[in-house]
This record gives C-alpha cells, structure tokens and sequence, in this order.
C-alpha cells in the first residue's frame, strides 16, 4: 500500500514539473539599437527557368502552338478535319514547289492546297487549349501569300470541343506575295480549353506563316506582351532580383543546344525556334511538344526586371554542357564566343546608343540602359573543368567591366565532394559571390537554419540561388507543395535573414508550372490556361521579402540564436523607411507556443501589426479549387510595455512589426 501510495505521488510529480515546464514561455531579446549589419535589397528574390511551360505556355501569352511551323515535326499542333479533298502540307526555301520563306531563320511556312470550296479549315489546339473570357478582346496576326489570287476569304474562330463559335473574325487574302495582316476579336464565352479554327473559301493553294494570337490584356498593355496575372503575382512579391533564364537551361544538354541569348534578341519572328532541353528529360512526364520561340528573350526578362523593381541577373554558358546529360566541353582555347557573349550581353545592358548592342537594345524600345550589376557563369557545373573555365571568365570581364559582380557555382548539392572543392577553390579566387543549391527534405532546412552561422564573414559572399524542400525526394513527381515544406523553409529563411552579413540573394526554384504541361515538382506558382495561384511556398517567399528591413538585429534565446530549439526559429530587422521593428518567428512544433519578445533599445508604439501564416495539417496545400487555402491573416497587435507577448498557432510563420518612436 504504501508503495503504491509514492509511485502515485512521483508520477503527479512528474506530470505537474512537465506541465509548468510547458507553461513556461520562451523569452526572445532583441536589441532595437545594434544593428549588425545592412541588409542587401536584393536579399529575397525570383528564379525563372523555362521549365514546366513556364515560357511558352505560360509567362508568354501567346496561345498559338508552333506559330511558324518550326517545330521538328512542323504540323504538331495543327490538325485538319477534314483531308479528303484538300491537304496541308510544309515548305520551306529548299522544298519543291518553291515559295521562299522571306525568315532564313524559321524558314519553314505552311501551304495549303484546296481542291472544293467546302469550307477546308485547319485548327491549333493551343498549349493544352487555349484560355478565352468572355468580351475579352484577342489580337491575331500572320503572314500569307495567295499565289493565285483564288483564295478569296479566311475566317478565324474560336471554338470549344462541340465545335460552337465563341468569337470570329476574318480577311481576305489580297496579295500574292507575303502581306502581314492584324486583327482582333471578342469572346463570346469563357472556356479554358478553347482552340482556334481558321476556314478557307475558294479554291487553290494559299501560304501562311507566322500565325500568332495574344490577348489585348496583357501586363502593362504591352502588345504581344506577357500574361498578366502571372506577373502581378511576381510583381507582390517586390522581389530584390530576377535571375535568369535558368537553371540547367543556360546548359544545354549539348552546347549546341544551350540558350544561347543573342538568338533571343532583336525582331520576335527572326528568333530561331528550338527544341526545349526538358521536352525529353524526364520519362516520368514526357512533353514533346515544348519547344521555346524566344518571344521571351533576354529583352523581355531586363524589362520584366525593371517592371516589377528587381535587379537583372543573366545567367550565362560557361562552355560546358550539363553534367548530367553530355558534359560536352569547349576547349579553353576555344572560349572565345562564350567570353564574347558575356562581354556583349554586358554592352546590351548598360552600352550608350552608341555601341552596337547597345543600339539594338535602343532599337527594341529601351534606349536607357538596364544598368546591370550582376553577371553568372555557368549554372551548377562542377570540377576542375569548372574553375579552370570560370578564371578565364573571370579575367576578361572584369578587365572591361570591373563593378560588374560575378556569380559562381559550387555545384548542385549543398555537400559533399564537388561542393567542397569548389568552395576551396573559390576562396582562393576571392569570388564574390557564390551561388549555392539544395534540393532537400523538410527535416533538412529545419535542421541547417544555422547551416551559415559559421561562415566566414570576409569570405565570398553567398547566393542560395535554387531551393525548396521536396516531400518525396529530388526530381520525384509525386512531390507537393505542402505546408510541411513551406514552414520548414521559412525556419531555414530565417537562418538566410540572420547571416545577412554572408547571405545576399536568395531564391525558391522552380518559379512557375502549368498544371497539365509541368516537368518537376513542387513550383511556387501554378497556373493554367485561365487562372494561377500562388501556393503555401509562395506565401512564405512573399512574407520574408515584403518584410526583409534594412537593417539586421540580433535575437536570441539565453544569448544564442534561435536554430530549432523548442521547434522555433527567429530573425529580426529594422526598416529604416518605414521605422519599423519586424521580428519573423515560425513555430513547428504541433502544438501551439507561448513566447515573450523582450524589446529593448527603442521605445515602440503600442499598436502593431500581427500576420500569420498556419495550417494544421502538414499535407495541406493550395489549389485551384482552393487557392489561398494557406494565406497570411493580418490582425492588429497591442504591445504593452517593452515585451511582446506572441501565442503562435502549430505549424505556423509569423510576422510582427511595430512602429518606432524617435
């Protein structure tokens, strides 16, 4: 009896010291006045990469498949339904019967013979479809030639899958040699998988080329621009730099198919279409439809840059194809074109009207400069090769640009041998800047929030250019964008904030994927042919960006950084313009927290403002059928005294800011 009377009494022991310890809140101290260091504008920012139909397909609005029929197999994406008495068939400058195409870069054109005024007609099934709304207005253009004068009119429509008109317009082909032509029309009806329908009357052969269709509504109004609910979404984010335009596509799976930036440039026909490097990589999502038309070049991605306020950061080959695939090398001493185009591409940017890119970049409609400040070479390639190539890079530019910064790559992982020998070998170059990637789990971002609180403060800078944590593994498909990975990197951001003495850019990737055309997942943005969402991971991005300060503060739990302890994560700064504290603290514990913010060095309003990101369950993610399901809530905070006093919900990230008083 009395045995069991004291193991009762240790065990109400136990519970009760295990209950107190938990009611016990954690302390966080930051020290408003010490700042430790500037924090770069540039800290959170945006990769784009032509993956997933991020390009064409997506960013691009146009809605015509294989516009110049210079696709490998030159009718994909057209078919004709009825072939019985008419044909389409593809010429080109060295097919018989010869009708030279006036572009010797897509020399390709369609000619069409009809043999009955039946109403023969083609029709482009779009990327997956084509997006209309209804009263929206569409501009078309293209080129045709009418040999014989005998077709006499050609009707366009837009038509769903029962074949129903949802909006027409037409012209009358009157000349024999190759006239442009330009008109608009309405939608009658929104349908997501629309497609365009183009009828003939008469009879003959007719030519077309060309054939291209926007939305009058894109971003900026800008004709034959880019979509724009996309971009109003990058455009929120007030990201400090754009990089581009990958990722493994700056490589190449040969050199010969690298993205090679001056086809990018100049009049939007006269850019050679080529096949796009993830239209065969993966065999878990083969897309052998996706090839890249250039209407995004490098014009557009400095424009971009400038609309939405971000740095431009190119990325350029370093004559070395991707590792993974070829590993094809250019000999040293046959780098000079690759030196050339980064030399060039730098003269694009920023030359006077007076050089010759710099005249072209004038020409295409900006005759200011870009004033580009950052150049990459080579995107994660690794070894000696690597190094030897990247000082032959680096000495000729800056020996004609010193101020320009230069990024280089450690290789595609965050360890083991490749990663340490580039890093090793970079410090001993003094590189500037040092472009990191990791392709992780969840555990892994919340286990190194503290991965640079070890590195040297006088070393090379660090660009953690490529992340995001993958539920599954590296390159798997059945990755999601889940909250579990979403909060696990925010409490690895956190670490990225307080090393804002070493860490300068920082970017999730991939940025964009179509929901029926991806490659990889998780992407931070989603899209299809009429709507796009932001997921749980953009949300997270575009909390630390609209709230990185300018100045970063200590915080800390008994004298040490917070990297996990109790399940929390903390960073701090101060905002100069705005003169407001803002402390970031993600919870991912399941359970919620109580925790006191002992606020010293500068007298706070009372009245601040609290947001919160959370979901309860680690699988939650958005869609489309619920798209800001993981949205932050804003609500307003009183602060009473120096400590502010949180309860932070399970499995969540939030943002306090409080005003200053001076």
């Amino acid at each position: 009896m009395k045995k069991n009377t004291i193991s009762k009494w240790a065990i109400c022991s136990l519970l009760f010291g295990s209950l107190y310890a938990n009611a016990q809140k954690a302390t966080l101290e930051v020290d408003i006045a010490k700042t430790v260091t500037k924090i770069q504008p540039t800290m959170f920012g945006l990769f784009f990469e032509d993956i997933n139909f991020a390009a064409d397909g997506g960013l691009y609005a146009e809605m015509i498949k294989n516009r110049s029929f210079e696709f490998d197999k030159p009718l994909m994406g057209w078919e004709q339904p009825n072939t019985k008495r008419s044909s389409m068939n593809m010429q080109s400058g060295v097919a018989a019967p010869v009708n030279v195409s006036e572009n010797k870069n897509n020399p390709n054109f369609c000619r069409i013979l009809i043999n009955d005024d039946k109403g023969y007609a083609i029709i482009n099934e779009g990327f997956r479809g084509m997006g209309i709304k209804k009263d929206a207005k569409y501009n078309l253009s293209l080129k045709v030639a009418n040999p014989g004068g005998t077709i006499k009119k050609i009707i366009f429509q837009f038509i769903d899958k029962d074949q129903k008109v949802l909006g027409e317009t037409s012209i009358i082909p009157s000349s024999k040699e190759w006239n442009n032509y330009t008109l608009q029309f309405t939608a009658t009806q929104t349908e997501a998988k629309a497609r365009l329908k183009i009828t003939f009357e008469g009879t003959g052969t007719i030519d077309l080329d060309m054939i291209s269709l926007f939305p009058e509504d894109t971003w900026k109004n800008r004709k034959n621009g880019l979509r724009k609910d996309i971009v109003q979404l990058l455009y929120d984010m007030k990201p400090g730099f754009l990089r581009f335009p990958g990722g493994c596509i700056v490589e190449g799976r040969t050199l010969a198919d690298r993205y090679q930036w001056k086809k990018s440039v100049g009049e939007v026909e006269n850019r050679k279409t080529m096949m796009n490097r993830w239209n065969v990589e993966f065999g878990h999502k083969q897309t052998p439809d996706y090839f890249q038309s250039f209407g995004l070049g490098f014009y557009e991605y400095f424009q971009l840059s400038e609309d939405i306020g971000a740095e431009p950061l190119p990325i350029l080959s370093c004559g070395m194809a991707c590792q993974y695939n070829t590993g094809e090398l250019a000999p040293i001493e046959e780098l000079d074109p690759y030196i050339k185009d980064a030399l060039d591409l730098i003269e694009f940017a920023n030359g006077t009207i007076d050089t010759p890119w710099g005249k072209l970049r004038s020409d295409m409609g900006h005759p200011k400069p870009f004033n580009l400040k950052y150049i990459g070479v080579g995107n994660e390639q690794w070894g000696p090769d690597y190094i030897e190539r990247y000082k032959v890079f680096e000495k000729a530019i800056k020996a004609k640009y010193p101020k320009i910064i230069i990024v280089s790559g450690s290789g595609p992982s965050p360890d083991g041998e490749h990663f340490d020998y580039a890093m090793q070998e970079l410090k001993k170059l003094d590189a500037e800047l040092i472009d990191e990637h990791y392709y992780k789990s969840p555990q892994w971002f919340r286990e190194n929030a503290g991965r640079y609180d070890s590195y040297d403060r006088k070393g090379p800078k660090i660009f953690a250019g490529e992340y995001a944590a993958q539920s599954v593994s590296g390159a798997n498909p059945n990755n999601r964008n889940n909250w579990e990975c979403a909060f696990s990197e925010a409490a690895f951001m956190t670490g990225l904030e307080r090393n804002a003495e070493v860490v300068t850019l920082t970017s999730y990737a991939p940025l964009m994927a179509h929901e029926e055309a991806w490659q990889w997942t998780p992407d931070m943005i989603w899209f299809n042919n009429l709507e796009t969402y932001g997921s749980a991971n953009y949300y997270v991005q575009k909390l630390f960006s609209l709230n990185k300060g300018t100045d970063l503060l200590v915080i800390t739990q008994d004298g040490k950084p917070l990297t996990g302890q109790n399940n929390l994560y903390a960073s701090a700064v101060k905002d100069s313009k705005t003169k407001e504290v803002i402390i970031k603290v993600v919870n991912t514990s399941a359970e919620a927290q109580d925790i006191i913010v002992d606020l010293k060095g500068n007298k706070l309003e009372s009245k601040g403002n609290l947001t919160t990101l959370t979901s309860p369950n680690l699988q939650d993610e958005n869609t489309f059928s619920d798209p800001k399901k993981i949205s932050p809530k804003e609500s307003e905070y009183k602060l009473k005294g120096e400590k502010a006093q949180l309860k932070l919900p399970a499995y969540s990230v939030n943002v306090l800011k409080l005003k200053m008083i001076f």
